[in-house]
């Protein structure tokens, strides 16, 4: 059988600004794919869960698995909010609560339709060894990822975990630390091209 696999969503996918000589994620897919089908990338640098529905809009007729990447930008935009003075930890959780509410129903909305569309699809988790991201940061990402999770299991989605696979610096762009590197794209690239033939 031929698979064509379809990116979804930001710039873990769409890091070719990232890797100056280097390949890319869909770089990297090319080559593992070039033998048994073809990936494309739908995938945009910048966006938000919300604007993934837009990308739905140009998916490839053969299409045969969908992947699905997003929520980083999402927990960008909202640190202006988490960064707000609290008069109380109970305080505090609730504006964590209104920053974990509006993801997660952006992001139920995204994986209804995808699921929608029939085929298999795996969502990734917002990666956490970012070189210098705080604790405190990496806590608040917790957030994003248990709305993740929870809606993949919803929609009977494959979950790809970022945090367990970009794990060291070397994963990270010296562009941009958040975006990944060469290698740590290499190593998306292998376990979505692992997922696309374990599920025919």
């Amino acid at each position: 059988m031929t698979h064509h696999l379809v990116l979804l969503g930001d710039s873990i996918f769409d890091n070719r600004a990232y890797v100056k000589e280097g390949h890319s994620v869909i770089e990297h897919l090319w080559k593992l794919s070039s033998q048994a089908g073809q990936a494309t990338l739908l995938a945009r640098d910048g966006d938000i869960t919300e604007d993934v529905i837009e990308q739905l809009s140009r998916l490839p007729s053969d299409m045969t698995h969908l992947a699905l990447s997003v929520g980083g930008n999402d927990a960008l935009g909202a640190i202006p909010l988490m960064s707000m003075p609290a008069q109380s930890v109970m305080h505090a959780l609730s504006q964590l609560t209104t920053v974990q509410r509006a993801f997660h129903q952006s992001y139920r909305k995204l994986a209804n339709q995808l699921q929608a569309l029939g085929k298999p699809l795996a969502v990734c988790t917002v990666y956490e060894s970012v070189p210098g991201l705080t604790e405190e940061l990496r806590t608040a990402l917790s957030l994003f990822n248990d709305v993740i999770t929870r809606e993949a299991l919803t929609v009977g989605a494959t979950v790809i975990d970022l945090r367990r696979i970009c794990t060291e610096a070397g994963d990270y762009s010296s562009q941009s630390p958040i975006e990944p590197s060469e290698i740590g794209g290499q190593k998306i690239a292998m376990a979505l091209y692992q997922w696309m033939s374990e599920k025919q």
